[in-house]
């Protein structure tokens, strides 16, 4: 079940992109459009209605939610066996304690960290993460961590972005603002994770500006990049869902 409370385009690229693999994966994937004016106790009843039913395996709160609504108290309401965007206190504490084998890992971090080591060796590599949102930068943080990475996390006040990133041997940019890496930011042998989602009239792009695919080693591209996979991985959540809440043992 994917619960959607506001009007933000990315979000929907995000629904669509999902319903199109659950479709031909054999998985009913229902969207509840609870609309931009919900309140929070209306969305909490909703979730716990949701976390509660025995016909419901598994739960996606897209975000970002409306003006006004309150992610993180959100988030409180859904069960964490049935939490496959692994966002969830109790999940996202699992990563942070290092005990991953027992959490429903959130599926855009993970899918950032399969693409990474197929290009590097996370063990003692120098990885920067621009974006130190919920949903990506600080689980990934984490999980970059737990593999032996040592990780740089940027923000938007951070100075002399240029120099910061340059001694790094990976760049992952999720913020969600279109051109934000640029070519004056990067290094030829720099490999960069593109996760952000950018809605505009030339169609979707990502976080980094056109030039930095000519200059840097690898890149991911938007769309096509961290999308199909990161929604492979949460179905593959789902699964992982179902045999917790079937109360068997997993890792």
């Amino acid at each position: 079940m994917a619960v959607v409370v506001s009007d933000d385009p990315a979000t929907t690229v995000y629904v669509q992109s999902k319903a199109r693999q659950a479709a031909r994966l054999g998985v009913r994937l229902e969207v509840r459009e609870l609309g931009a004016a919900t309140s929070q106790a209306e969305l909490h009843a909703e979730l716990e209605r949701l976390s509660n039913d025995p016909e419901v395996h598994g739960i996606v709160l897209e975000l970002p939610l409306a003006p006004g609504l309150d992610a993180d108290l959100a988030m409180l309401h859904i069960a964490p066996a049935k939490d496959i965007e692994g966002l969830t206190p109790a999940n996202l504490a699992l990563v942070a304690a290092g005990r991953e084998p027992e959490a429903l890992l959130p599926p855009t971090p993970r899918s950032i960290r399969f693409l990474l080591r197929e290009v590097l060796e996370l063990s003692g590599s120098r990885i920067a993460i621009i974006g130190p949102g919920r949903t990506v930068g600080r689980p990934l943080t984490w999980m970059l961590n737990n593999r032996g990475a040592t990780v740089t996390l940027l923000n938007q006040f951070t100075r002399d972005m240029a120099e910061v990133l340059s001694g790094q041997d990976a760049v992952v940019v999720a913020v969600g603002r279109a051109g934000l890496l640029g070519v004056q930011h990067v290094q030829p042998h720099q490999v960069i994770i593109d996760a952000g989602i950018n809605v505009t009239d030339a169609g979707v792009s990502g976080d980094a500006a056109p030039g930095v695919a000519g200059v840097v080693r690898a890149i991911t591209p938007v769309p096509g990049g961290v999308g199909p996979l990161t929604s492979a991985l949460m179905f593959q959540n789902l699964l992982r869902a179902i045999r917790l809440q079937r109360g068997e043992q997993v890792e």
